[in-house]
């Protein structure tokens, strides 16, 4: 059998690899990443994630209502109750969480158009505080000389070795 049997495939438009729509007839990709033509403030994935808040926020509303039903049931308890109160706070912070990520994102977008600063670059690098993090363990060699210099860790160590030397003399009288 001969492979050309005369079925001619059109060439596939080129695809925008972050949102797969074809980049071809009246469409370009924008530099950061969306696909103008399709919607200038609203990039295609805008819709999958209202639908995705709102069926987190209607879970969790959902669930608040099985705990307050729970709650006042013969054997609900408190803690029925407070799960009831917290699951529509949790409703709340996934619209919060999506409204703050809309916020920040028009602030980019702003930001690239205009040339200026963006809200998530630091003006100057951060630096921790020397107190915030824990001390790093000492190696042995750093824990001797740091008690060298201190006297009372010297006199601790006098008495612990004083300690050790009566427990040695009671193990040997006691046998």
């Amino acid at each position: 059998m001969s492979s050309d049997v005369g079925v001619r495939v059109p060439p596939r438009a080129p695809r925008d690899l972050t949102h797969g729509a074809p980049t071809g007839l009246g469409r370009s990709v924008h530099r950061s990443g969306t696909v103008e033509g399709v919607s200038e403030h609203r990039p295609p994935r805008r819709l999958a994630l209202i639908i995705l808040v709102l069926v987190a926020a209607a879970g969790c509303l959902g669930l608040g209502y099985w705990q307050w039903v729970r709650f006042e049931a013969v054997g609900g308890t408190y803690q029925n109750l407070g799960y009831a109160l917290q699951w529509p706070a949790f409703a709340f912070f996934c619209v919060y969480a999506y409204r703050r990520f809309v916020r920040l994102e028009a602030e980019e977008r702003e930001a690239e158009s205009t040339g200026g600063r963006r809200p998530s670059e630091p003006d100057e690098p951060t630096e921790i505080p020397e107190d915030l993090l824990p001390t790093r363990p000492r190696t042995l060699a750093e824990a001797r000389e740091q008690e060298a210099a201190d006297p009372d860790a010297q006199q601790i160590n006098e008495y612990n070795e004083y300690l050790a030397q009566l427990a040695r003399r009671s193990d040997r009288s006691a046998q």
